[in-house]
């Protein structure tokens, strides 16, 4: 698998996520601990639920882990350009609507739509990657194929991340 990119706030965020779901181990391992000592598991809710828990939280853990050699860490302060690369925050127009939208292109890992990035590897962000103010790009989306120009590319840094 190639180098998956992410932010050095991104990075520390889910750093953090997997010390904390770490944390939560013990506590789990009691619930079912507590859960089998009431009896027959056929029938028992709170063994089930703590047992699905524990999975997710393993999932979760084994995701992270598994990820973590591959994040190639980037200073989103030191970046800078003309083009739409990792870090560079975009306004596109749709050109049929004259809809503009803004985001901050990151990582998977680290992008949030709620919070106006996306990642580089949607979409959108592969159809802007790498264009420059005045570029027309086609992405196909669940609504058919839209049409946008890039009207801005810059860097904001770690100021960009809201």
């Amino acid at each position: 698998m190639d180098r998956i990119p992410i932010s050095k706030q991104g990075f520390e965020k889910i750093s953090q996520e997997l010390e904390d779901l770490k944390a939560q181990r013990p506590a789990i391992i009691q619930a079912i601990a507590e859960a089998r000592a009431e009896g027959d598991l056929s029938e028992n809710a709170g063994y089930d639920a703590a047992r699905e828990r524990q999975g997710m939280l393993e999932a979760r853990i084994t995701y992270i882990n598994s990820h973590m050699p591959l994040f190639d860490v980037l200073d989103l302060d030191a970046l800078s350009g003309e083009r739409a690369i990792f870090g560079a925050t975009v306004v596109v127009e749709d050109i049929d609507t004259e809809e503009r939208r803004t985001f901050t292109l990151l990582g998977p890992d680290d992008a949030d739509h709620k919070k106006g990035s996306i990642s580089v590897l949607s979409p959108m962000g592969k159809a802007i990657l790498g264009k420059e103010e005045g570029d027309e790009v086609i992405v196909d989306a669940p609504r058919g194929r839209i049409e946008y120009e890039i009207v801005s590319v810059e860097f904001r840094g770690s100021a960009g991340l809201k």
